[in-house]
């Protein structure tokens, strides 16, 4: 039973009962289920906007999820999966966080999706195996 039919159903028991709407108490109750009745109306109504609303989200939803596809090419022709590493980059701009693959480290630089700026990569002196930045080969040692 929803809002609506328990509204009736409290109406019709008000009306059974035979409330005088002359009498301070039967004003009351009388005034009272004409409110109820109005906050009804207004419950169904925001319930149907919210059903409008979740069909349109479901409906947006399903068209970010294909232009993404399309942008980020996910629907793979051949079906690999892409194997290679990715690093996360920050942007001393903006802060965006953007993730990379070593193919656009090896290019040097790169836009930032947040605002534009160009993030330049410079990988001399980085061996596998170092993360250090120093040019050793992992164990300390140049």
């Amino acid at each position: 039973m929803d809002v609506s039919e328990k509204i009736a159903y409290l109406k019709g028991l008000v009306e059974g009962f035979g409330f005088d709407g002359s009498t301070k108490e039967g004003k009351v109750i009388l005034t009272i289920m004409d409110i109820l009745d109005d906050l009804a109306i207004s419950v169904s109504d925001l319930e149907d906007g919210v059903d409008i609303l979740t069909v349109r989200v479901d409906e947006l939803e399903q068209e970010v999820s294909d232009i993404t596809d399309e942008i980020w090419d996910t629907d793979d022709e051949d079906g690999d999966d892409f194997e290679g590493e990715l690093y996360e980059v920050t942007c001393p701009s903006c802060s965006v966080v953007t993730c990379v693959d070593e193919d656009m480290l090896d290019e040097g630089e790169i836009l930032c999706p947040g605002c534009g700026e160009s993030l330049e990569f410079d990988l001399d002196g980085i061996v596998d195996g170092c993360d250090c930045g120093c040019g050793c080969d992992g164990d300390g040692k140049e």
